[in-house]
């Protein structure tokens, strides 16, 4: 079993950029498909970015695609999602999550953290 514990979130204003950060602790993340979701108020939560097993293969929404990078310091068994050029439409509650597959998607997502706050004003 892994523990999930996100920070970073915060109010933004439009253009501004967040750090968010994902501490597992349990096991390492190197032993999961690692990966950034978020549900914003009335929607369903959707994928934003992940992070293969190895650490080799990243991937993006078209929504983040070229502004947000997600990355891991397996020094210290965390997960980062570096959000540039955030605007409104980014504002949701953020979730990091761990997968035990190849690949991480909203349906095989295993372990879930609590969530952090993003907003982000006009």
């Amino acid at each position: 079993q892994v523990q999930l514990v996100e920070s970073g979130g915060g109010v933004v204003q439009a253009g501004g950029s967040l750090r968010l950060s994902c501490v597992a602790s349990g096991r390492a993340t190197s032993e999961f498909a690692m990966g950034w979701f978020r549900q914003a108020p009335g929607k369903e939560r959707a994928w934003v970015a992940s992070l293969n097993w190895n650490g080799r293969i990243t991937a993006y929404a078209d929504s983040v695609k070229g502004r947000f990078t997600i990355s891991r310091d397996s020094d210290n068994n965390t997960i980062y999602l570096q959000m540039n050029s955030l605007n409104p439409d980014d504002t949701a509650i953020y979730y990091c999550a761990a997968a035990e597959a190849i690949a991480i998607t909203t349906y095989n997502a295993r372990y879930w953290g609590q969530g952090t706050q993003v907003t982000v004003s006009s």
